[in-house]
């Protein structure tokens, strides 16, 4: 790879058709890093032809899976080979500290590493026999491919969310188009060039770059995609169901969160903080399952806010890169202006603004935030009811369990959840009746590749992850033979 102006398609790196390009830009300091390409859908069309003839008549889906495993170790093993200047890039797109981008980046190659042994599994589990009630017939279910997937991946988790997607299709069998960010895109090409050295076949991964409008939606709306992946806002999500519809593409979205947390008065104050503030304060507060609405029991709810408060003062807000810094620049100006806006909404609602929420005073550029907590938030506020996806907590107090499922459930949102308390009888009952796709308990926020991941209600459709993310780029197929010596004799006696 000679530059990120590139896309990669068809394996190998070509100028976009129109030769316009992005700039992508650095958080901490509001400085352009380098000019991207951006696609357009003339780029699109070609990237999702050349994953087409790459999955019709390429190698890959007839490859074993122990073969697929091979390409896919060795992309594990490049991504590990450049760990160091991933993360750091990874910090310089994005914004979060560089211990954050080194566990993200260990996690992606970790990704490839289980979906490789997923696909070594796959040969031995690709048929299943099926009893039939008549004899005379025999019937296997059968594992395939899907064909060409369109992914498109957000800007809070870069390289690891299009991990999520990449590896699991491949694995399958699949062919596939990416889309990053436009916020993010320099991993991506990175994780191209790595696949490309790992020996992966010309067509089976494609990764354009370029704005939302010119290159995601021709993707998302393009007749040759079979799978749609995306990870990204409700709105967005939203459309991408509708651009699916009108050719019925097998689609898994991943959406937005307003997680709750529910923190019973047997919590200790110590751990229950840690957790809220892993749970809200981790990648700047810019992750969907974040639990950004925290219940307490009104016996713990003024000593818990004051020791939270206290802690949250002492977080070292700076460049990603700097040794100690906990929080990191939000991620873009469009985004640093939408949390401001939420923040000066909360304080309008009626909430009250216990700490941060304002520019540190140590940074004259870039786009930091001190992170806030809200206390006293109205059930009824739109801070409580809608994804800010920022450093931003909300907190309320409650008196009984019932009131707390109940407030913690009322919400259009169903991804994460997490409950505290030392009554692991009571945990493991609250886990069960919390609406959500995932549930914590006594911790927050913790994500294993061998765990499924999805949403209830409008935070998505789908599972990604273990052998769930597998499951979502095959197809299954029926072969039933008739194995009779005696005709059939329906029309022909």
């Amino acid at each position: 790879m000679k530059s990120y102006d590139q896309l990669y398609i068809d394996g190998q790196w070509v100028r976009p058709k129109k030769g316009g390009t992005f700039d992508t830009i650095d958080p901490s300091n509001e400085s352009v890093i380098t000019q991207v390409g951006a696609a357009t859908a003339e780029d699109v069309d070609l990237a999702v032809s050349a994953a087409r003839r790459a999955f019709d008549e390429g190698p890959w889906p007839q490859m074993t899976g122990a073969e697929r495993a091979t390409v896919l170790r060795a992309i594990a093993s490049g991504i590990r080979d450049r760990q160091d200047m991933l993360a750091e890039l990874e910090v310089r797109d994005n914004g979060k500290p560089l211990p954050e981008a080194l566990w993200d980046i260990g996690d992606t190659a970790g990704c490839f590493d289980f979906y490789a042994d997923l696909a070594d599994d796959l040969d031995g589990h690709r048929e299943q026999r099926i009893s039939l009630a008549d004899e005379r017939f025999t019937s296997i279910a059968r594992k395939e491919p899907m064909g060409v997937a369109g992914a498109i991946i957000p800007w809070n988790f870069p390289m690891l969310m299009a991990a999520w997607k990449v590896a699991p299709a491949l694995a399958a069998g699949c062919c596939m188009v990416l889309k990053p960010s436009e916020l993010t895109p320099l991993t991506a090409l990175e994780l191209a060039d790595i696949a490309h050295q790992a020996g992966l076949p010309a067509g089976v991964l494609n990764v354009v770059t370029g704005l939302g409008q010119e290159a995601g939606a021709p993707l998302s709306e393009h007749p040759g995609i079979d799978k749609l992946a995306f990870t990204g806002s409700v709105p967005t999500g939203t459309r991408i169901m509708q651009a699916a519809a009108r050719d019925i593409k097998n689609i898994s979205l991943e959406l937005g969160g307003k997680s709750p947390f529910i923190i019973f008065d047997d919590s200790d104050i110590e751990a229950a903080v840690e957790w809220i503030m892993f749970g809200i304060f981790w990648n700047q507060g810019e992750v969907c399952s974040a639990t950004s609405r925290v219940l307490v029991q009104r016996e713990l709810y003024e000593p818990l806010l004051k020791r939270l408060v206290e802690q949250t003062q002492s977080l070292s807000v700076g460049n990603g890169m700097r040794e100690g810094v906990l929080l990191g620049p939000l991620v873009s100006r469009g985004q640093y202006d939408k949390v401001l806006e939420a923040i000066a909404r909360g304080r309008e609602e009626g909430a009250t603004l216990l700490t941060g929420g304002m520019r540190p005073a140590n940074c004259d550029k870039g786009y930091f935030l001190t992170p806030a907590i809200f206390a006293d938030v109205p059930e009824d506020s739109w801070i409580w009811k809608e994804e800010i996806f920022g450093p931003v907590v909300c907190v309320r107090p409650f008196d009984d369990e019932a009131e707390a499922l109940s407030s913690a459930n009322d919400s259009r949102f169903g991804l994460a959840a997490a409950v505290m308390s030392r009554d692991l009888e009571r945990a493991e009952r609250v886990a069960r009746r919390l609406r959500a796709g995932i549930v914590w308990i006594n911790c927050s926020q913790p994500t294993f590749t061998e765990a499924p991941w999805g949403g209830y209600k409008q935070s998505g459709i789908g599972r990604e992850l273990g052998e769930w993310g597998l499951n979502n780029y095959l197809e299954t197929k029926q072969i039933t033979r008739y194995d009779s010596e005696r005709p059939w004799g329906w029309y022909i006696k």
